[in-house]
């Protein structure tokens, strides 16, 4: 099992930008894939990017499509997201995950690895 906590929410303007961090602890030696979720109020929670363990294969739903950059350092167990142009549509709870596959990180169905979550409000 793999604890998450993410960092970096807060208030910002649109055209804004915010950086999110999810940091894990416990069974990192393993490999895992990672994704960023968010839940905006009255919303079902909706997967926003994901990463594979090497880096090499990302995911991003359409609306942040080149907007938003999910990264990730190894070294330091850390998983970011990069937030550029933000809108008040991105007003949400973010979330970050954790699975050994990609495709269920995309999924977003089984997953037991979750953060906290972090507020991200964006003001028109």
């Amino acid at each position: 099992q793999v604890q998450l906590v993410e960092s970096g929410g807060g208030l910002v303007q649109a055209g804004g930008s915010l950086r999110l961090s999810c940091a894990a602890s416990g069974r990192t030696s393993t490999p895992y894939a990672a994704g960023w979720f968010r839940q905006a109020p009255g919303k079902e929670r909706e997967i926003v990017a994901a990463i594979s363990w090497g880096g090499g294969y990302t995911y991003y739903t359409g609306s942040v499509k080149g907007r938003f950059t999910i990264s990730r350092d190894n070294a330091k167990n850390t998983v970011y997201l990069q937030m550029n142009s933000l809108k008040p549509e991105d007003t949400a709870v973010y979330y970050c995950a954790a699975d050994p596959k990609i495709n269920e990180v995309i999924d977003g169905k089984n997953l037991n690895d979750w953060g906290q979550g972090t507020q991200v409000t964006v003001s028109s």
